[in-house]
Order: structure tokens, then C-alpha cells, then sequence
């Protein structure tokens, strides 16, 4: 795993002595995402480098590298996990390799295939491929969006980087607020890619390439996720087998590294599964992480030490005290790059931590597993709330969702008229693409009543869930009800929020590598064919895994209810973070930033100060707020480009003029 950045500049008129210093500024802004070496490549027309962390081919596989004569150079981030098998079919066409690295694998395959080599890939990545003959870069990102890439058009120069960060340090980038960013944000928790959250940065969209060529660039799709109309035709039995097949590929192709692998165990069925596949391939000394909490209502550490014993894991374990949610918040915000809308984000850093104190760079995670196989209560709602909306005045029917939430006991005790009054959002708008997550995003739409009066007016006739509607209607129209809300949840959450805040940006704060054996293609499409039923039966999430895993894991495990992985928010943060409060929301840093109305955030500091009842609106409104302001002064008001003199200089792969 590694970090990249560079620019295209076609104005020869530049000093490659100014291009060196700018190129480290631009890696030094991300070195966590690559601690072990960095590389530069330098020429008149491209600039670009890598830091690396050293996972496969330690003693070789430097970067920025190149093809044999020196005509193609790449910077990559990422695994190609099925590159062994890429390389010998590479050596066949006479391609001859200096390395044993995935990288290099890569730029030959480009170079044998052009951009239709994507189609083979099989991995998590982003890169960026300059050719020298005809001065044009070529990127591309993984198909689902696990490793990031974003990119800047100024009038004559191409700017691109892993994250935003290291944009920020090239001259002539302006830094603010996108105020169409912020609405998608405060509707979705995430913008919807291309979109980001500042004004003029781009995100690559997932399984898309990039061509930047003479100040022109063409961007294509090569993988999207569908629900196909022929279905899988065999019984549950035969999916089972198809699928258990599938993912101990999947599991295989992931334990490739040069480093020790461990892997996260929640307590939950999916880091369970993947737990127990990776036993069966190497049985000895795997070492797995959980996190834990201080509050009992968030707390799963008695089934991670079920799982841990069961498979005699070497475990480590951490605990979060609702202090370090406040104590963790900003630096969680730096690297997240985008408001939060959960604090979930935060024990996984410090979990990631604890991995990286192991001196462990890799773990395998079961992220993956709800979107592909029905797991989310959204997926549920969706169907109950339609079975509802049939006969909406029933007394019964929305008595279901009740079934959902357990462990929120405002849900779990309410009566029918307060289900109602929570779930009976648009009810009866059942053919709304978006139906699943109408209201979710209602409850984020709440949120802008906390705008500034100032950016209401410019943004209040934009409505981001009428404008994503419309940009699906007709790809989700032959889809079903559980189909559509996979969908969303898949191409808008998971790759937004889920894998970005939660997942890479987490994870390489402590230069840790994830990977997700659910989100292999090949596994993605399997479980897109596969019938409702075989993932949602009745209210019974992921079927097929739970049957495929009965006797192989405990009872317990297999038939526990799904419970969200949730961190405290406004119990850890009015309690143990005043500082925070005082320093970001007080009227002038409010007023300051021109985003929020400080009266109303006044109003709503209020309402938490005396405790009582507080919704999950309540939550989400402090710390997306909260979180913005501290985006705000982290990357607009206090942002400083880093010191040419405190710089570490990266070993120039070539330079050329």
C-alpha cells in the first residue's frame, strides 16, 4: 500500500529544481501512506512520486518504475492480488521483469493491453501511468472504490494525488468549501463522485479510468455494479457451494504478502467468516484485532473473545474510553478529509493503531459482506416499509420494524403511533428509485436547517436527492425492492463513507493496509445474480453465509441479531470534549466560517447540555457541525504549505529533461 502524487505540466519553461521541491512537498504532505521509502520521477512534462509501504517484493519494486525502455513510468497504490498469474501470462508475450512486484505487472499489462487490461485486474488500487512518447497520463482506480484518487484541472496543469492534502500544497489550487459538497454531504454523509467536498477537487470515480492528454481529459467507466435479469438458476445448496468456492479464492488471492496478515474480528458474523477461511489456509499463529468500548450499549468484546477462542487466535485487544472520541476527533478529520456524520471512524483509527504498534502492516476485514448479502437494517426497512405501504393503516404491519433495533430502546419500545410518525416518511412512494433510503436522507435534509442563512441562499433550490434520483431512475428501474437499496448502498455509502472515513484514510493514518475478501468482483457479481431470497429470507439477513457457516461457527455467532458497529456521539462529546466545543462552535469561529447559523447551533448545544431525550438527529447534527468547522480550519483558514527545509527528500527514480 502507498500514497501517489504528480502533476503534468506542458509549459517547458519550468526549472526540474523547482518541480523536485514541489513533488516532495506533495509526498510529504501523505507519507503515512507510505513511511518505507519514496521515489520521484522528473520531467519537463510529468512529475510524479510514491510513497511505499513495503507489503510485496521488500527488497525491490522501488517506484515511481518503468518498462523496459524507460517509455512508460507508473506510480501505484494498491494490490493487484492476482498479479503471479498476470506476470506468467505477461511472460508468455515476451515481456521480460526486473522485479517480483505487483507494480511492475501492472505497467506491462497496460503496456500489453492498454486501458482493457483493467478488465483483469483483480484488486484494490489507484495509479497513474505516464507514457513519454505520446506525453499523456493514463489513471485508473479499483472498481468499488477502496483506494482513493483525486485530481485538480488548473489552466495549464494537471494535478492529481491520493489525497486531497497533498493537492493543497501545489500553487494555484485554491482551497474552499464546495457548498453543493457540503448539501450532498449533510444529505448522504458523502458527495456523490465525481463531487467532493471542496470546490475544483475531483474524485476519480470508482472503476473508472482517467486519459489527460494536451489539456484535454476523457473519462471512461470500464465495471459497474449490476443486477442482472438472468438470476442464478441453481437451489440454495448449489450457491452455497458456488459461493464458498469463490470466497476461499478470494481469501487465498488476499493472504499474498511478503509481511505477516492478520485480521479484525468484531463479534459479528462477517469478520467471523473471514477469520475462519483464513485458519483454513494457514492454520498457525494468526493474529487478530478487536476494539471494545468503556459503554456497555456499544461494547462486543464478549463475542470477539468467543470467535478468538474458538479459533485460538493470538488477540489483541483495545478498549475506547468515550474521552478518545473527542481526544481522537481531529485527527480523524485530517485524515478523513470530509465531515463525519458518525464517530465510528475514531476506534478504528486507534484500532489501526494497535495494529501498527504489532508491527503488523495487513489486515483482512469483512467489510463487503451487508451490501453484497442483504445485511444492512436499511435493506429491511425497505421491504417492511413497502409491505407496510400496502395497507398503511394497519396497526400491525409497521409493528415489524420494531424487530430491527433491539438494542436502541427508543425504537425497540416505541408504540405504533411513534413507528409511524418515525418510519412513515413518503410511505405510499414506493416506485421512488430511491425509496430504501428516503428516510435516511430525510434525516440528513434536517440537518441543513443548521446552514447559514448566507449559504441557504445559494444552495437552498439545489436538491441533491431529486438530482441522484433522476441519475439512476433508469438503471435501477427493472431492479427489486432489496435490489435498488443494495445499489445505492454499494455505489453512494460504502464507497463514499464506509471505505474512506472508515476504512483507507483510518487504516493508512497508521500506514495499515486493509483488505476486503467480500468486495472481490468476481464475489460482488456472484451475489448481484443471486435471487432475494437467498440473501434476505423474510427478515433473516445474509441466508446464504449463515447457512454456509452452520457448524463451523458458534451458535451464537451464526444466530446473533445484526447490530450496527456504532460509537458513542453526544455523551462522549458534550461530557469530555468542552475544549472542542468552545474552540469550534462558539458564535465568532461560527460566524467565521459563514456555514452554520450560530443561533440554531446555540439552540441545539442547549438541548444537549440538559440531556434527556436525544435523537439520532441530535447525533448526527453535533457532530457533522462540529466536524465541518474543524475541516474548515484544518484545510481553509489555518492550512500551511509544509517547509521546504523540514522536507524528506525522495531518491529520484529519473530525471529527465
Amino acid at each position: 500500500m502507498c500514497g501517489i502524487a504528480g502533476f503534468i505540466n506542458y509549459n517547458s519553461n519550468q526549472d526540474l529544481n523547482e518541480y523536485e521541491i514541489l513533488i516532495n512537498r506533495m509526498l510529504n504532505r501523505i507519507n503515512h501512506r507510505g513511511p518505507d521509502e519514496m521515489g520521484l520521477h522528473l520531467s519537463d512534462r510529468c512529475t510524479m512520486g510514491n510513497v511505499r509501504l513495503s507489503i510485496v517484493d521488500l527488497k525491490s519494486g522501488q517506484q515511481p518504475l518503468s518498462n523496459e525502455d524507460g517509455s512508460l513510468w507508473i506510480a501505484y497504490n494498491g494490490e493487484v492480488f492476482n498479479y503471479i498469474e498476470l506476470r506468467e501470462q505477461l511472460k508468455q508475450k515476451g515481456h521480460q521483469f526486473k522485479t517480483n512486484c505487483d507494480t511492475e505487472v501492472v505497467l506491462h499489462m497496460y503496456e500489453e493491453y492498454g486501458e482493457s487490461c483493467m478488465k483483469q485486474l483483480n484488486g484494490q488500487f489507484a495509479f497513474a501511468i505516464w507514457d513519454e512518447k505520446k506525453e499523456e497520463l493514463f489513471m485508473a482506480r479499483d472498481r468499488v472504490g477502496i483506494r482513493p484518487l483525486f485530481y485538480n484541472l488548473l489552466e495549464d496543469s494537471f494535478v492529481f494525488a491520493s489525497e486531497i492534502k497533498s493537492l493543497f500544497e501545489y500553487p494555484g489550487i485554491d482551497r474552499s468549501i464546495s457548498l453543493k459538497g457540503l448539501k450532498q454531504t449533510f444529505t448522504f454523509w458523502t458527495t456523490i463522485s465525481p463531487d467532493t467536498v471542496f470546490e475544483g477537487i475531483h474524485e476519480l470515480p470508482p472503476g473508472h479510468t482517467l486519459l489527460y492528454s494536451k489539456g484535454k481529459t476523457e473519462i471512461k467507466r470500464y465495471w459497474q455494479l449490476d443486477f442482472y435479469q438472468k438470476k442464478f438458476q441453481g437451489n440454495i445448496n448449489d450457491a452455497v457451494d458456488e459461493f464458498e468456492a469463490l470466497f476461499k479464492d478470494s481469501v487465498d488471492l488476499r493472504l499474498r504478502a511478503d509481511v505477516p496478515v492478520a485480521a479484525y474480528l468484531s463479534g459479528g458474523l462477517d469478520s467471523s467468516v473471514t477469520t475462519s477461511f483464513i485458519k483454513q489456509v494457514q492454520p498457525d499463529n494468526l493474529n487478530t484485532f478487536s476494539i471494545g468500548f468503556q459503554d456497555g450499549t456499544f461494547d462486543e468484546s464478549c463475542y470477539q473473545k468467543e470467535v478468538s477462542d474458538y479459533f485460538k487466535t493470538r488477540h489483541h485487544f483495545i478498549s475506547t474510553n468515550d474521552s478518545d472520541i473527542p481526544d481522537l476527533l481531529e485527527r480523524a478529520i485530517w485524515h478523513s478529509e470530509a465531515p463525519l456524520f458518525r464517530t465510528s471512524p475514531i476506534p478504528m483509527m486507534k484500532l489501526s493503531g494497535l495494529v501498527r504498534e504489532s508491527d503488523i502492516k495487513v489486515v483482512i476485514t469483512g467489510e463487503g459482506a451487508d451490501e453484497n448479502l442483504g445485511g444492512y437494517n436499511i435493506f429491511k426497512e425497505a421491504v417492511v416499509r413497502q409491505f407496510w405501504a400496502k395497507y398503511p393503516d394497519s396497526k400491525y404491519r409497521s409493528l415489524l420494524l420494531k424487530k430491527l433495533y433491539p438494542y436502541i430502546p427508543q425504537l425497540r419500545d416505541a408504540s405504533p403511533s411513534m413507528l409511524k410518525m418515525f418510519f412513515g416518511y413518503k410511505l405510499k412512494e414506493t416506485d421512488s428509485p430511491v425509496y430504501s433510503h428516503l428516510l435516511r436522507w430525510k434525516n440528513g435534509t434536517n440537518l441543513s436547517t443548521h446552514f447559514s442563512e448566507g449559504l441557504k441562499s445559494v444552495i437552498n433550490e439545489y436538491d441533491p436527492v431529486k438530482e441522484y434520483s433522476e441519475s439512476i431512475v433508469e438503471r435501477v428501474s427493472s431492479y427489486s425492492t432489496l435490489e435498488k437499496a443494495q445499489y445505492i448502498e454499494s455505489t453512494v455509502f460504502m464507497s463514499g463513507y464506509l471505505l474512506s472515513s472508515q476504512g483507507d484514510r483510518v487504516a493508512m493514518a497508521n500506514s495499515v493496509e486493509g483488505r476486503y475478501p467480500f468486495l472481490d468482483h468476481r464475489i460482488i457479481e456472484f451475489c448481484a445474480a443471486l435471487p432475494d431470497d437467498f440473501k434476505l429470507k423474510g427478515l433473516n439477513e445474509k441466508y446464504l453465509v449463515k447457512k454456509m457457516m452452520q457448524g463451523r461457527l458458534p451458535d451464537s455467532i451464526v444466530k446473533r441479531p445484526k447490530q450496527a458497529y456504532r460509537a458513542p456521539v453526544a455523551s462522549a462529546i458534550m461530557t469530555h470534549g468542552k475544549e472542542l466545543i468552545d474552540k469550534y462552535l462558539n458564535p465568532s469561529s461560527i460566524l467565521e466560517s459563514g456555514l452554520f447559523n450560530p443561533n440554531t447551533v446555540a439552540s441545539l448545544l442547549i438541548k444537549l447540555n440538559k440531556g434527556g431525550l436525544i435523537t439520532e438527529v441530535d447525533n448526527m447534527a453535533l457532530i457533522g457541525i462540529l466536524s465541518t468547522q474543524i475541516l474548515y480550519n484544518q484545510y481553509i483558514k489555518n492550512y500551511q504549505p509544509l517547509d521546504e527545509r523540514m522536507l524528506i527528500k525522495g531518491v529520484v527514480r529519473n530525471r529527465k529533461l
